[in-house]
């Protein structure tokens, strides 16, 4: 045991050489020698905030030299140090923090808020807990490939309230993935003490309860984090696990410089700036002769003429000037459609088998695809849509998923870093609420921000006249259609089903595709038996006449095609849009200005639903060719109730003739 006596930090030297060590202090010494001029540059308004890592650099270099380059980290605010042991250039990181093109978001994002693939990192959101089931998806794509690479995510002691961390940790152990779940302890969640953030002694406890081994290590010695590190990552390479790690530490900074550390006793700042990381390394090594004051002076003055000349070149850069179209190009990834038609061959299936049939032959086509959901696996889906998916597939690409929709959907975004395609199957469209946040905010904003593709499709099984009740009968595509980022399919009949999804699973964008329950087996169509695509983004016109447009889409188009059959003498075009986003305005304008009367009819209820801003379109794209005010039906403003005869109440179909019969009257 070598200990310094300037040091009241105890370091074992244990079998690291004198290069290594030296590595660890430069290491460290770098990002607390940016962060100290990013507060001046701060101060003088020239960066707009910063979350401050000093006194935690230990945790991020330690973390980081005991990966492998190509073995991936999600780090948080403050993990400067994982930036900079990674050798990112930095006047790449001024000129993200300064918001210029040379950045890694093109100004869109701040701080650490983004990813490069370059140095397989993959940076935080602001609603923290996502990036560990992000994580787990990684992870299991390194499993699938069986390259022996593990991943490192970071999150602080407040991120471990949330439930992403508590549905992470289960779904790694469940799946055994090879994860390191590190979290930075330090003493506050913004001004929240731990004191009132867990019960629990040790946060490292939790792993227990997901039986996963779990460590607590002093955050501040670099050595013992390093050291730890590196032999736990050697061991999750051969035998592939997670393991939770709870580093100590503290945070000598505010949550963001604006907020100060004025709710910390003074006591306790003064207790952990005599463990500063950095300082008391370095005493350690001058003592052990392992540093000496020449080089020490050398390796500052050569990491000041770093910053300094790097600094310039980020402020020579020229401000962003902002352009319509790039900004609106970059919300999704380019998606070369190919079609692939249908050979003659056809078969009478149902809607399910349609999508079934669809999902199985996408599973044949792209060995990278993986299938996740609850109760998919053996039991085939509550729907029995992936009945016989395991014998076909395996249970690796085919995975019964524990109830967790939200890790799950971060599990697909994860895989999609790795480059892998993930279809999630949420068992009803209402249960994407509890995955709300990962859908909305990583996968719909990854592309724009960072130029991360979402190559994933979540199955959306939804709709009402099953007597199902509030919880599993929602129509809820509107929740969707208002993000910019997502892809919203619903089609109506079992051709489009089949087609569309196989498009939906080849776009690298993420993808809702809603299916209705109560057409799974009601519908029946002729089917190409072998793989095909359809273009998203284009309705069908499945009517043509001259009296009136009706504009529709899932059951809608089925309620709509029955009161024209009962009703002979109308003349309408039949809109069905397939695709909500994108959505074919072009179909519908051209329809409307011939036909100069419009209807659109939605299972949704009215206000805020997709029908409210196509009536909005029509309004300003068509209104010199209109002879009546557009009309919207829709289900009325409850939620959907269970019992028959209200559910009838409820839905527009009740209403559709009547609005219809008035508008051609009009």
């Amino acid at each position: 045991m070598l200990t310094s006596t300037k040091s009241v930090i105890t370091y074992d030297k244990k079998n690291l050489d004198d290069k290594t060590l030296l590595r660890l202090y430069k290491n460290m010494l770098k990002p607390r020698m940016i962060e100290e001029k990013m507060l001046i540059l701060l101060r003088q308004g020239k960066i707009s905030k910063w979350f401050s890592g000093i006194g935690q650099e230990a945790i991020s270099v330690g973390v980081t030299m005991a990966l492998q380059k190509e073995e991936y980290i999600l780090p948080m605010h403050r993990n400067l140090g994982v930036f900079t042991t990674r050798e990112i250039p930095l006047h790449r990181l001024f000129s993200q923090w300064q918001g210029k093109a040379n950045g890694f978001t093109k100004g869109r994002d701040r701080s650490f808020h983004f990813g490069t693939q370059e140095f397989n990192i993959v940076g935080m959101i602001s609603h923290l807990g996502p990036q560990l089931g992000v994580a787990d998806g990684i992870a299991l794509a390194n499993l699938l490939k069986k390259n022996n690479q593990i991943t490192a995510v970071f999150t602080g002691e407040g991120g471990t309230s949330e439930g992403d961390f508590h549905e992470a940790l289960n779904v790694a152990s469940v799946w055994q993935l090879p994860v390191l779940f590190c979290v930075e302890n330090n003493g506050y969640g913004l001004s929240t003490p731990t004191n009132e953030q867990y019960r629990c002694k040790d946060i490292a406890d939790r792993g227990k309860g997901y039986g996963m081994e779990s460590f607590v290590l002093d955050g501040n010695n670099v050595i013992e984090v390093y050291s730890k590190m590196q032999k736990l990552a050697a061991s999750i390479r051969k035998r592939p696990r997670p393991i939770l790690i709870e580093f100590k530490t503290f945070r000598m900074r505010g949550h963001e410089e604006a907020s100060g550390t004025k709710y910390v006793p003074k006591a306790l700042m003064e207790q952990w700036a005599k463990k500063d990381p950095l300082e008391n390394f370095q005493a350690y090594l001058k003592d052990q002769k392992i540093l000496t004051e020449k080089q020490e002076v050398a390796i500052k003055e050569a990491i000041m003429h770093e910053i300094h000349d790097h600094l310039e070149m980020a402020f020579n850069e020229a401000p962003i000037v902002p352009d319509m179209t790039t900004e609106l190009n970059d919300v999704y990834k380019s998606f070369n459609y190919k079609e692939i038609k249908p050979k003659s061959k056809t078969e009478e299936i149902r809607l399910i088998d349609a999508i079934s049939e669809g999902l199985k032959q996408s599973m044949q086509k792209h060995n990278d695809l993986v299938i996740m959901g609850q109760d998919i696996a053996e039991y085939g889906g509550v729907f029995k849509i992936t009945e016989g998916f395991v014998e076909a597939f395996g249970k690796e690409r085919v995975r019964n998923t524990p109830i967790c929709e939200s890790a799950i959907v971060e599990v697909a975004m994860g895989l999609s870093i790795a480059g892998m395609k993930a279809v999630v199957e949420m068992q009803f469209a209402d249960f994407v609420s509890s995955g709300f946040n990962p859908v909305v905010n990583y996968l719909a904003k990854s592309h724009y921000r960072w130029n991360q593709q979402a190559d994933v499709v979540l199955r959306m099984p939804c709709g009402g006249g099953v007597a199902a009740g509030p919880f599993h009968s929602q129509t809820n595509e509107a929740w969707f259609t208002k993000t910019p980022g997502l892809k919203v399919v619903y089609p109506a009949f079992p051709y489009d089903a089949k087609g569309l999804l196989a498009t939906a699973i080849e776009d690298p964008n993420p993808v809702l595709f809603f299916e209705h329950k109560a057409l799974y087996r009601s519908i029946r169509q002729e089917v190409p038996t072998d793989y095909y695509t359809l273009p998203l983004g284009k309705a069908s016109v499945l009517r043509e006449g001259n009296d009136v447009t009706i504009i529709t889409y899932g059951a809608g188009v089925h309620w709509a095609l029955e009161t024209l059959d009962n009703n002979e003498t109308i003349n309408a075009d039949v809109i069905d849009l397939r695709c909500l986003q994108p959505l074919d305005t072009e179909s519908i304008y051209a329809s409307v200005k011939k036909t100069g009367k419009a209807i659109i009819l939605q299972e949704d209820s009215l206000f805020g639903g997709i029908a409210s801003d196509i009536s909005a379109l029509i309004m300003e794209h068509c209104f010199e060719d209109l002879d009546a005010p557009v009309k919207r039906v829709a289900s009325i403003e409850t939620p959907i109730p269970f019992i028959n005869q209200l559910e009838d109440q409820y839905m527009a179909k009740g209403r559709f003739e009547e609005a219809l019969l008035k508008l051609i009257a009009y």
